[in-house]
């Protein structure tokens, strides 16, 4: 207790208060323990309990999701974002300046932690946590796009927000009563002015395109005026680049990456369902996206080993389990083939979570996300990798939106594919796809 004391001293010293007047820098130990920033926190489960049931599971997500995310949404609650992360860049960093780093955070984090936090309130721990990170996220967005905050974010300047305005905005489409309908009505047309800003810079031809085209949706969702050929725009590109199988080509070359699932289905799937209600495009073209996706996410599930490890191929390794965003989207929305029992996928994501941020710790001693695959390994991080842009990991985490008594949770622990097929049991025999 001594020591604990002390270090509950030193960090009050340090400032960065989090979950009940605690400290922030206590989420960042590298165990389940002072999750919720209680010095006497006993933890919820110890790693033996993982993959045993639902239930400890989901209260493993619970915890290693809120770690994540607090740092960047109660300090920007405060208005002390810019004031207390650590920011870090890629040895190869290039002449965009780290200003942008903070939009990545935000932007990302609220994309992963929104279906989450669209449940309804409850007295349970999980709730509680899930109230809280609410309540900083609705707070701290009026500082986002206040040009008077102290965490005023970069929307107008370089070419960078282009991409993370795109998350930022997909946070109201996953979690509209949480994060949107609660803005103040100075708050929500900030945000208008904030999206249209980007109007002045071009995407480039690659997934980019799909970020101009989720920015305009938005705006088209909640009634405002939109810009059509840049709508339009990213939607026309990459059905133009679907090369089959599941998999769109990032602009006229193939690439053989983690895109599809960080950036394309995802933005294509949620722009086309916008288009689709609203008229501007025939509702078979979400549906096909929607299909496409589904049969992607089918070989994400297929490529996460026996052991709950997956390969560190291409670009943006450093965003780590968001390299399972489809996958993960797919079984929020309870859309998963048939074949593929929803507790495979919890317990394979499990698995890869425990190995990636458990196993070897991945956050530094602050509670940030450190550059790296697993653990510290600044020199796989990107030329445009910092910080901020590490925040992609949250969206893994999708399934949470699905409540504790979704058969996702409660669904007694199974084989994922992998695992079944290299232990010699009965698992689904693949095929392509003409879609």
């Amino acid at each position: 207790m001594a020591n604990r004391r002390q270090i509950l001293k030193t960090a009050i010293l340090g400032g960065a208060v989090g979950l009940g007047g605690l400290p922030l820098r206590l989420l960042a130990r590298n165990s389940n323990k002072n999750i919720a920033g209680d010095p006497d926190y006993p933890g919820v489960l110890a790693p033996k309990e993982l993959l045993k049931s639902g239930a400890a599971d989901r209260a493993y997500w619970v915890d290693l999701l809120y770690k994540m995310a607090a740092p960047v949404l109660l300090n920007l609650e405060k208005d002390e974002l810019r004031k207390n992360m650590i920011v870090k860049k890629a040895p190869t960093y290039d002449s965009r300046t780290v200003d942008v780093t903070y939009l990545e955070a935000v932007g990302r984090t609220l994309a992963g932690v929104a279906p989450w936090l669209e449940l309804p309130d409850d007295d349970t721990k999980e709730g509680k946590l899930r109230k809280r990170l609410r309540e900083a996220a609705v707070k701290g967005l009026a500082n986002a796009v206040n040009p008077e905050a102290k965490d005023f974010l970069n929307f107008t300047k370089e070419m960078q927000p282009i991409v993370d305005t795109a998350y930022f905005v997909q946070a109201f489409i996953r979690a509209p009563k949480a994060l949107w309908e609660p803005l103040d009505a100075e708050t929500k047309k900030n945000v208008v002015s904030c999206v249209k800003s980007l109007r002045n810079r071009k995407p480039f031809e690659s997934n980019w395109v799909i970020f101009g085209s989720m920015a305009e949706a938005f705006l088209l969702s909640i009634g405002e005026q939109y810009d059509k050929e840049r709508l339009m725009h990213g939607v026309e590109r990459l059905n133009r680049w679907y090369v089959g199988d599941g998999w769109y080509s990032d602009g006229p070359r193939f690439a053989f990456d983690y895109y599809n699932a960080y950036v394309m289905h995802p933005f294509m799937v949620d722009t086309l369902q916008i288009l689709s209600q609203h008229k501007l495009v025939e509702e078979k073209e979400y549906l096909q996206a929607n299909k496409r996706m589904i049969r992607y996410a089918e070989q994400q599930e297929k490529l996460i080993s026996p052991e709950g490890t997956y390969p560190p191929i291409g670009r943006s390794i450093p965003y780590r389990t968001g390299a399972f965003q489809a996958l993960a989207m797919v079984s929020w929305q309870q859309n998963l083939p048939k074949h593929i029992d929803p507790a495979q996928v919890r317990c394979a994501l499990t698995k890869v979570c425990y190995n990636m941020y458990t196993k070897i710790n991945s956050f530094d001693r602050e509670g940030w996300l450190e550059l790296g695959f697993v653990g510290l390994q600044p020199e796989v991080a990107d030329y445009y990798t910092s910080t901020g842009s590490l925040y992609m990991s949250t969206l893994s985490f999708l399934p949470l939106g699905l409540p504790g008594d979704n058969p996702f949770w409660t669904n007694p622990p199974a084989d994922w594919t992998a695992k079944a097929a290299w232990a010699g049991k009965p698992f689904h025999k693949d095929y392509h796809v003409d879609y």
